[in-house]
């Protein structure tokens, strides 16, 4: 879909991807929606992806004079996540990709279940290089590209009752500095991000419990939790021309949580 005329400034300095295509995952709600609104502000097209259909999604972002494209499909089955990006790839260049879907399981590492393991396993980490060889591929052989993954400050810390996620994120981490060391010759830069306490619906059962919360947000310097919009504006600038030198980084937005 189209969306309308944009209301903003259309100079190269305030639409400075204009012209390039993003991908975006799990872009439905959270940090998702966030970035993808924010490349949109940038110039961008988009092509947004997650297991739940996003026409609304779409509808709200209408409005940044970007072409909207949707994929709805699982992402959550490498196999199937790896066909659909061949299709998109197939269907034209594409500039960006923002490796953001992911899931979290809660429990024990001692009653932590297969099942569990596997599926988180699948979404944070297997998906996010079935995307990354395809999309990352595509742009090794145009000269110019930009993959950009939400890491976590799990990538750096252990957790508790999290094995699954820990180690899909501290993968992710390895991920993208082993991509950046082959790609960035050929004008790819590959990078992450690691948020720190975002109000998300990840977060959610945390921010419910009244001392869980309270003890989490007492030692966050910057004295809040993070909104999805805090994350944002650094994959625009990861994904901008600014960050061109910048490859296999890993970019903590935290509040000053890990230097605490």
């Amino acid at each position: 879909m189209n969306g309308g005329t944009s209301l903003e400034s259309s100079s190269p300095l305030s639409r400075p991807l204009q012209g390039q295509r993003a991908v975006v995952t799990g872009a439905r709600t959270g940090i998702g929606f966030a970035c993808a609104e924010r490349l949109a502000r940038g110039g961008a097209d988009l092509v947004l992806w997650g297991h739940r259909d996003m026409a609304e999604t779409a509808e709200q972002l209408s409005g940044h004079g970007v072409t909207i494209d949707v994929v709805t499909s699982d992402l959550g089955d490498p196999a199937v996540a790896r066909t659909d990006a061949e299709r998109l790839v197939a269907s034209g260049p594409v500039d960006i990709l923002v490796n953001n879907a992911g899931t979290i399981h809660r429990e024990p590492a001692a009653a932590h279940a297969s099942e569990a393991w596997d599926r988180v396993l699948n979404l944070n980490l297997n998906t996010v290089w079935h995307l990354s060889q395809v999309f990352g591929t595509h742009m090794v052989n145009r000269g110019h590209g930009r993959i950009i993954s939400i890491a976590s400050l799990l990538s750096f810390q252990g957790g508790i009752n999290v094995p699954s996620y820990t180690a899909s994120k501290h993968a992710v981490v390895g991920l993208t500095k082993a991509l950046a060391n082959e790609w960035a010759s050929h004008g790819v830069t590959v990078n992450a991000i690691a948020p720190g306490y975002i109000a998300t619906n990840n977060t959610e059962a945390l921010r419910a419990d009244p001392e869980r919360e309270r003890s989490i947000r007492e030692r966050i310097p910057a004295g809040r939790w993070g909104s999805p919009e805090d994350i944002a504006g650094s994959v625009a600038f990861l994904a901008g021309p600014e960050a061109a030198y910048i490859n296999g980084h890993v970019l903590v937005v935290d509040g000053g949580w890990l230097g605490r």
